[in-house]
């Protein structure tokens, strides 16, 4: 009887569940069509509106280098829109492929350079994206006349220059994880290469001469998965070549472009964001290990240059995590809560595009101006400015004895370690060869605090909880035996012996005395002073060197101690450092990678905010 009861049971449940699982082609139709830009070239673009015409819905849309699929007016994504909630609410949600991706006609152009002043025929993103949504509210049927836009990662990027189209239509736009410049994003961090990214060269960098609905370009076929002894056996990066040839068009600039010249600054998109009209809501994850400059700086350059509705959600997310849904949120071996995504789809996305997009903007949004998440206490928290105005300024010096703390080594003293360009090292203990690495940035940094080349900073034990806020800058005095190096600095919490695992830590660690990196950064040495004139190091003079670290919002909590590590590699993260000057790192050549031993002197401080 319990077994004929149990089947019963779960014949009902399977019953209800087909009956409740939403299926988007029972309530959406779709269909594709080509719009025509102000130049001639058109646009693959799917349409995807709601069966039910009883009310005027707006526009949402997202503009991607990434495809449109499924192709085809049959096909249906099993999901569309920015959430699932804003789905089933219903929205005309548009899906276009950009200029010369995919479906679409024209040559693609890598972050494509906005053009302020455009000519009738001139185009750039900001011009698609404006003849795309005139031609939207006036051929999609029963729309209200609003649009929307938004996007993660490179089509977070396509988000922020929607803000530059000027069109009276566009009311609300999120950039989410938005790529802001590719010197400082991405493939870059402070002229430094990612070297981890590599292999994303042959997404951008292979071009198409017509429309497809296949890829066209294809990842490099290696012999290991093993990425760190990769890059060790490849050696300078002119060996690479062999795996991207003159037809990888990215793979020549970034080796033809190794400053911080025209052709980087003009694909960059945050000097141009001024007087912005369309309210905005900028997202970004804590521990995004691909795009955390652009959302950061987006949203504060905004905050200057325009009046408009600007708001900014940073939650503990990895890239993207936020449009997922998943019970407990983690990065790595660190847990941080429950459904905080599923929170920030239904009560902050969701609620920002209905009241810019279906109440035409009418009476309070009910959103604060910041919405960002403690990743120390584990807590949402709201204001009304970020960084928040009740701080504190602290400063922390690099004294003897490798101590961290409130008062100045006023005795003249240094620590110094070797550094190896054969035995570099790593960013991880977990290294694989991935697309893009994620979990190490809330790794454990105990191995690499036990390495002779890294030097520890360390405070006592906390007697009171600390709670950091915004950016930290280091500020170091540095010098090095060759003429050229890297320098990181990395900001970790250290967790007291009596830590608890969390089901997400690796069995074969412990929380006990887990160093959980919080932020970190690299200066390559030759953009110290400007990243359009590199400049080497006097061998032995002693050089400031200034980092700034992106915000954190993060409380050391008392039993906890804060870290300091710093080294001069970082590897295969960033490429390695010849450490004898050279014009152009690309091209360096074997017998330049020397051994070199690099000073940390005990006048280094970092300098940061608390909260009162």
């Amino acid at each position: 009887m319990k077994k004929i009861l149990l089947v019963f049971l779960l014949a009902s449940f399977s019953c209800l569940k087909a009956q409740t699982e939403y299926n988007v082609k029972d309530h959406y139709n779709k269909q594709e069509v080509l719009i025509t830009m102000r130049d001639g070239i058109k646009l693959h673009t799917t349409i995807y509106s709601p069966k039910d015409t009883s009310v005027k819905y707006p526009i949402l849309m997202q503009r991607t280098p990434y495809s449109c699929q499924p192709y085809g007016e049959d096909q249906f994504r099993s999901k569309i829109g920015p959430n699932e909630t804003m789905m089933k609410e219903g929205n005309i949600i548009v899906y276009q492929d950009v200029r010369g991706r995919w479906n679409s006609k024209g040559v693609y152009d890598n972050m494509r350079a906005y053009i302020p002043n455009k000519k009738k025929k001139e185009v750039d993103e900001a011009s698609d994206t404006y003849d795309t949504i005139d031609w939207l509210v006036k051929n999609v049927d029963n729309n209200n006349g609003n649009v929307g836009v938004w996007g993660i990662s490179y089509p977070g990027f396509y988000s922020t220059y929607a803000l530059l189209s000027d069109h009276p239509n566009l009311k609300a736009v999120s950039p989410q994880a938005c790529i802001g410049d590719f010197f400082f994003d991405d493939f870059h961090h402070n002229g430094a290469y990612l070297l981890s990214y590599w292999r994303a060269t042959a997404v951008f960098g292979y071009m198409k001469d017509k429309p497809t609905k296949e890829s066209w370009y294809a990842f490099p076929e290696l012999n290991t998965q093993d990425q760190y002894q990769f890059f060790l056996d490849a050696g300078p990066l002119t060996n690479l070549d062999k795996y991207y040839k003159e037809d990888n068009i990215f793979w020549q600039q970034l080796k033809d472009h190794p400053n911080y010249d025209e052709f980087w600054k003009s694909r960059g998109i945050i000097q141009h964001l001024k007087n912005i009209k369309p309210a905005t809501m900028v997202v970004g994850g804590w521990f995004d290990a691909e795009d955390l400059y652009g959302p950061l700086s987006t949203y504060k350059t905004i905050e200057k240059t325009s009046n408009n509705y600007n708001t900014i959600v940073m939650g503990p997310w990895s890239h993207g995590d936020w449009a997922r849904k998943k019970g407990r949120q983690a990065i790595g071996n660190v847990y941080f809560g429950d459904n905080i995504s599923e929170f920030f789809q239904d009560d902050i996305e969701t609620k920002f595009f209905n009241h810019f997009l279906k109440d035409n903007g009418k009476g309070e949004s009910g959103l604060p101006e910041a919405y960002v998440y403690d990743t120390g206490l584990n807590e949402w928290k709201k204001y009304d400015v970020w960084p928040p105005e009740n701080t504190a300024a602290k400063s922390f010096s690099m004294g003897q004895n490798q101590t961290l703390g409130e008062i100045m080594t006023m005795q003249y003293s240094y620590e110094e370690f070797i550094s190896d360009p054969k035995k570099p090292v790593p960013y991880s203990e977990d290294i694989k060869m991935v697309f893009t690495p994620r979990k190490y940035m809330t790794d454990d940094q105990r191995f690499a605090a036990r390495r002779p080349d890294v030097l520890v900073f360390e405070t006592p034990v906390l007697e009171e909880d600390m709670t950091v806020v915004g950016d930290i800058l280091a500020k170091l005095q540095v010098s090095t035996t060759g003429t050229a190096a890297d320098w990181v600095v990395k900001i970790i919490d250290v967790f007291p012996p009596d830590a608890e695992d969390f089901e997400e830590t690796q069995d074969y660690l412990k929380m006990s005395n887990y160093h959980m990196m919080v932020r970190s950064e690299v200066m390559r040495g030759r953009f110290r002073n400007s990243f359009e004139n590199p400049e080497p190091f006097v061998p032995n003079e002693v050089t400031p060197v200034n980092i700034t670290l992106q915000d954190v919002y993060h409380t050391f909590k008392k039993g906890h101690k804060m870290q300091v590590q710093i080294q001069s590699t970082w590897f295969p993260l960033i490429d390695l450092n010849p450490q004898t000057y050279v014009d152009n790192i690309f091209k360096a050549k074997k017998e330049d990678f020397k051994k070199q031993t690099h000073r940390v002197y005990n006048s280094s401080k970092i300098e940061f905010k608390v909260l009162d």
